[in-house]
């Protein structure tokens, strides 16, 4: 069973961080920890593995950063070298990881210790000048740190500590198999951290696996909410949210504002129809290249930008101070994921507020929203909004997917036509025409057939095979076959007979 340390109020100054930290906290204006950083901090530097978690938005980053910056300034490197970080901290997302290699700057700017960051969608070409100097530090997303392993330009042979960083999401987003690659490189013997937001099943067997005898630290029960923020519905038709979300945005004059939605496509229309509305707006989404999601968000973080639209990519790792809104365009169709979103406000003490405009077609997501996070959502009428008139009438959207469906098949897809050979369903047609008629023909063999002879009796006659029995009738009943289908089935004479073995002498 892993440890468990008691809650107790603690200062930095109690900690024995090295001073040159001390004075770093001192100047981001931080004399307590927070509870996750109180619990943290002493079981990172007491050399342990550690497995912690709480809700997003209370300091995990500070929990982590803080002692490996001690500990690594303690001791000088055992085999120092150009590409050999003695920390690799991976994070799931491109903005995540150049969070956390901030807060490694600003903690650690009076220290004489070198990080980077590296992910993918830029060049590699500077990351790789950059491993050409010595690296203490590493952040960086799985995808990319393969990618240098590959091309031999990072050396992960002198990791002595290693920091899993909202783990769970990782695992959401896929990373599982990129992680077990990574883990084979490292050293054994090592310090492991895993941090993570909620802690499921998955998360529990990747602990066990990765863990030895680690300290605990969970300052909040899993997906809660921050009581700081205030939450509330807005009943509102799907036609009508973009003018709802205007007017909200004009008539309480919001300075700041972090809309989700489910789509990218809708991510895009939604910018475009708040900035022809007069409200400067932007998207951030997967599609985005690197520099538009890193400007974008820079505006948005100094005020230039009042509202930035994202989907569930920024749903972690965004860290703005003193957010105030979080609107939920459009309900996730995973419940946890409005707690990750919400989470971008109410952070470090500061209230906020997250709005969701809800229309009929989402009234189950939002009942597995509330059964999640053991809460009725107040609905809240808004008396100062009139719907404008003569609006088009929407296209009939498809039926959402639940939460563990997919919304495409492998194979002919949910509503998308069908791959070219493919069968239809029903009610489409296929790409070819000829499609449907191809693949009715029945195929007894490989290769191609000669005039007149099916491809079975061509094996025959090749190898003086004797023929396979007839299959046994099924007890379903057989749809009829056509003519030329049934001539194709029917045993043909061979053509030539197997010529025989001829024993050549020496």
């Amino acid at each position: 069973m892993p440890n468990t340390t008691t809650v107790s109020t603690v200062t930095f100054a109690s900690l024995n961080l090295a001073e040159p930290l001390m004075r770093a906290i001192s100047d981001s204006g931080y004399t307590n920890p927070t509870p996750v950083q109180a619990q943290a901090i002493p079981l990172v530097l007491a050399g342990g593995d550690l497995l912690a978690g709480a809700q997003t938005g209370t300091g995990k980053t500070a929990g982590f950063t803080l002692p490996v910056l001690h500990i690594l300034s303690q001791k000088p490197a055992a085999n120092p070298g150009n590409g050999r970080p003695r920390c690799l901290i991976l994070t799931p997302t491109r903005e995540l990881a150049a969070q956390v290699e901030e807060s490694v700057q600003t903690y650690g700017k009076y220290l004489s210790l070198k990080s980077m960051v590296m992910f993918g969608g830029v060049n590699i070409n500077p990351q790789i000048k950059s491993l050409r100097g010595q690296i203490d530090i590493l952040v960086s997303t799985p995808g990319r740190l393969l990618d240098h392993v590959g091309q031999k330009t990072l050396d992960l042979s002198a990791v002595e500590i290693l920091i899993l960083d909202e783990a769970d999401r990782m695992l959401d987003m896929g990373f599982i198999r990129d992680i077990k690659k990574i883990l084979v490189l490292l050293p054994k013997k090592r310090q492991n951290l895993l941090f993570s937001a909620t802690f499921s099943e998955e998360i529990k067997t990747l602990a066990d696996g990765l863990l030895n005898n680690p300290g605990f630290v969970e300052v909040a029960r899993r997906n809660t909410t921050s009581e700081l923020v205030a939450q509330s519905v807005h009943m509102v038709a799907q036609k009508l949210k973009s003018h709802l979300l205007s007017h909200l945005i004009k008539h309480n004059d919001w300075k700041q504002v972090l809309v989700f939605t489910r789509t990218k496509h809708g991510a895009n229309r939604l910018a475009e129809k708040l900035n022809a509305d007069g409200i400067p707006a932007a998207a951030i989404h997967g599609n985005k290249s690197q520099s538009a999601r890193t400007k974008a968000l820079s505006q948005f973080k100094d005020g230039s930008m009042p509202v930035l639209v994202a989907t569930d990519i920024a749903a972690r790792g965004l860290d703005i101070d003193m957010l105030p809104h979080v609107v939920n365009f459009e309900l996730p169709n995973v419940p946890e994921d409005y707690v990750h979103r919400i989470g971008r406000t109410g952070r470090a003490g500061s209230n906020g507020a997250a709005i969701s405009l809800v229309d009929s077609e989402e009234l189950d997501h939002l009942k597995n929203i509330e059964r999640l996070i053991k809460t009725q959502i107040p609905r809240v009428a808004i008396d100062s909004f009139v719907p404008p008139t003569n609006i088009p009438a929407e296209a009939p959207r498809p039926p959402r997917p639940q939460h563990g469906q997919k919304r495409h098949s492998n194979t002919t897809g949910g509503n998308r036509p069908p791959r070219e050979g493919q069968p239809a369903r029903d009610g489409q047609a296929p790409r070819n025409p000829d499609a449907t008629r191809r693949s009715q023909q029945p195929r007894t063999g490989t290769g191609p057939a000669r005039p007149g002879q099916p491809r079975a009796d061509q094996a025959q006659a090749r190898t003086g095979a004797a023929p396979a029995r007839p299959a046994q009738p099924r007890t379903a009943p057989q749809k009829p076959m056509s003519e030329a289908a049934r001539h194709q089935a029917m045993p043909q004479p061979a053509l030539f007979s197997p010529r025989p073995a001829v024993r050549r002498g020496k």
